[in-house]
């Protein structure tokens, strides 16, 4: 193995001139992988990564530590059937479920995973650079392109895509209003209504608007994103937060707003998630020591409004705030850093890791060790003498991680959210993973029951109810990111925070081979085929011909296997000339191992079928079949089953052979036809024959 990692080694060295950023590696999770399926390339760029060599646990600590600081996450988890103040019947329609609020986050994830952006193509998605999925069904989409153009398409319940009308369309429209303004922090509730701050400080809103929750002063319908400024003037809104209809927006002079509407959801246990990393200046604060040292460069305050039954407002009373209000009392000389919202509460978090809950307190997710409503911000108690970092809110729960890597959970746990081992309600924060090493990140969604967290060494795990199961422990998934928690197992399948796609100038280990192949500037070999040069490397060629046989027994295919021994000529030469294939076919074959793809005419993959056979390359031999079924026509068709007779590609022969009888009568017409071997016609006409192929 130590072989293998220093000829992994050295091809990263030699990508290093067009890959300057070594952070695709730092970020990969190693996975040894499977030892009875084929090799894939980017499987064993996994298993070679996953050398201690590679990377100290120091590295990958402090790697972790600033992913999960950098991104400020707004997240929540749901409880199950609770007892829960459903808001009274509003004057705009009621609708759905939304996600929680959240800030810029560094994960790179993949939005196809969520049904809405299938629609999209390729080309589409490759320009998002932000994203957030929400609503009841997860049928409302939010996008922000790299030219900061923001586009909304779905359902549009309430009004919530704030296209000006109530039309659903599943085609992106763009919203002209938010043209060319950065956005830093979005948020939604459960009518939904929707929150949207700007690298400039400002705010906007739109959507559901029955408690007052767009902060507008009225409660007339949001149908396009609007300014809202009632008692902000002179404020940098930083960051936004959302109940299931009311609203908090935190303030670059340290206020938090609260505000009636929370972006999860209608259902009041369910709390949204957040780091307390402050937005300063409209950037997140990558924090790599504590949360509180950095935050203190600032004050912070909050503001709240909207729907305000059990106290989520923190006014002090239960009357509906119309527009943002200062929430003071207890946090009045407290720089705040981060806020979250779960469906009917709300909670923050100041600079020295102090967490502050109000609100709605019936299944005891404001964890202050009793269940009644808090009408202003009270501090857990129970929490003292820990630095907590992030907050995450879910439907009725909270989860807290503090400085040191710990987690914290409590409040609704009627699906397990907690990850206690049971289904009993917390009222105080009970510690969770103990057994487990340092917690990096946590998530949970105001409109979801599910939990998420993942470890320095970047294992996620879920628990909650996740695809209506109830798992009551934390489960280890395969997952690298807690966002595609969210995106599989959560119902609805939302977005716990805001997705931020940084990968304009992003490439990936994958990527950076894939462009490397056949460049002359960091080649180390060259082969010779038709008088033309392909250029490859030698740690690549070694790399990708590692195949399982048993076990962890890995043996080289006998043809590199060979070409590489110390003691062959090969190894030592710079130009190796190749005569039994063409030259189309032995680059397809050789790109192939830089990229796991194929393109070729069929005529030409019959060539390349030929070497895969040869090599005993299975995978690659599979792939030119399905070349060739895609590219059969009458004129080709005998040709290709002679190939696949002479292949032995059994698969591949009954395809060609039916498509012959099924055109029979053209196919006997075509050159091909007349020009095969007269054993093979022989066994050709019998076989038709058998099948019926000249009752006629």
């Amino acid at each position: 193995m130590e072989i293998i990692y220093s000829w992994f080694t050295s091809s990263m060295l030699l990508l290093s001139t067009v890959e300057k950023s070594s952070s695709a590696a730092q970020n990969s999770v190693a996975v040894v992988p499977s030892p009875t399926r084929s090799i894939t390339r980017d499987n064993l760029l996994l298993t070679a990564l996953n050398s201690p060599s590679r990377c100290s646990p120091g590295s990958v600590m402090e790697r972790c530590r600033s992913v999960s600081t950098a991104s400020s996450s707004s997240a929540s988890s749901g409880a199950g059937a609770v007892s829960a103040p459903v808001p009274a019947p509003a004057p705009a329609p009621k609708s759905a479920s939304p996600t929680p609020r959240s800030n810029n986050s560094v994960a790179m994830v993949d939005v196809s995973k969520w049904p809405l952006f299938t629609l999209m193509s390729a080309q589409e998605i490759a320009s998002i650079r932000q994203a957030c999925v929400f609503g009841t069904s997860a049928n409302e989409a939010i996008y922000i392109t790299h030219d900061d153009e923001v586009y909304v398409f779905g359902l549009n319940c309430s009004n919530c895509l704030g296209t000006g009308d109530s039309q659903s369309t599943i085609v992106p429209k763009k919203l002209d209003c938010l043209s060319g303004k950065k956005v830093v922090s979005l948020s939604y509730g459960s009518g939904p209504h929707v929150l949207l701050a700007t690298d400039e400080g400002e705010l906007y809103a739109w959507g559901h608007n029955g408690y007052s929750q767009l902060g507008n002063g009225t409660t007339n319908q949001g149908v396009s994103p609007v300014l809202v400024s009632s008692n902000l003037q002179n404020k940098r809104v930083i960051e936004v937060a959302c109940g299931s209809h009311h609203s908090l927006a935190l303030t670059h002079d340290g206020e938090c707003i609260a505000n009636a509407h929370n972006i999860m959801g209608d259902i009041p246990e369910f709390k949204r998630g957040h780091i307390a990393g402050a937005r300063l200046a409209g950037a997140s604060v990558t924090k790599t020591a504590s949360l509180c040292d950095v935050s203190r460069a600032t004050v912070s305050r909050v503001f709240a409004w909207g729907y305000n039954n059990c106290g989520q407002v923190g006014s002090g009373s239960t009357a509906n705030q119309p527009t943002p209000r200062k929430v003071s009392n207890c946090l009045q000389n407290k720089a705040v850093v981060s806020i979250a919202c779960g469906q009917t509460s709300s909670m923050a978090v100041s600079d020295n890791g102090e967490v502050y809950g109000w609100g709605y307190n019936g299944n005891g997710q404001l964890g202050l060790g009793n269940n009644g409503n808090q009408l202003t911000p009270c501090r857990l108690a129970a929490l003292q003498g820990l630095c907590v970092l992030q907050i995450a809110s879910g439907y009725a729960h909270s989860l807290a991680l503090t400085d040191e890597g710990l987690l914290y959970a409590w409040g609704a746990n009627t699906y397990g959210q907690l990850g206690t081992g049971n289904k009993s309600n917390q009222l105080s924060p009970v510690q969770v993973m103990a057994e487990k090493e340092r917690i990096v990140e946590i998530a949970a969604c105001h409109s979801t029951h599910t939990s998420a967290a993942k470890t320095q060494s970047g294992q996620v795990y879920m628990w909650g109810q996740c695809r209506g199961q109830s798992i009551v422990l934390p489960h280890l998934t395969h997952f690298s990111c807690t966002d595609d928690v969210f995106a599989c197992f959560a119902t609805p399948s939302v977005m716990w925070r805001l997705l931020s796609m940084e990968h304009d100038d992003f490439l990936t280990v994958a990527q950076s081979l894939k462009k490397e192949f056949d460049s002359p500037e960091t080649s180390d070999l060259k082969f010779s085929v038709d008088g033309k040069f392909i250029h490859v490397h030698k740690a690549v060629l070694k790399i990708r011909f590692r195949k399982p046989v048993q076990s962890e027994i890995f043996v080289m295919c006998e043809h590199f296997r060979s070409m590489f021994q110390s003691h062959w000529n090969e190894d030592m030469k710079e130009v190796i000339e190749i005569d039994q294939f063409s030259y189309p076919v032995y680059r397809s074959f050789l790109e192939f191992l830089y990229t796991d793809t194929v393109d070729l005419p069929p005529e030409d993959a019959i060539g390349l079928l030929d070497l895969a056979t040869s090599y005993c390359e299975n995978r690659l031999k599979r792939l030119c079949q399905h070349i060739i079924k895609r590219g059969i026509t009458v004129e080709n068709a005998f040709s290709l089953l002679s190939a696949a007779v002479r292949y032995d590609a059994e698969d591949l022969e009954e395809f060609c052979f039916k498509f012959c009888v099924n055109h029979l009568t053209e196919v006997t017409q075509t050159a091909a036809f007349w020009q095969i071997d007269g054993n093979m016609l022989k066994e050709f006409i019998c076989r038709a024959s058998r099948c019926g192929a000249f009752k006629n």
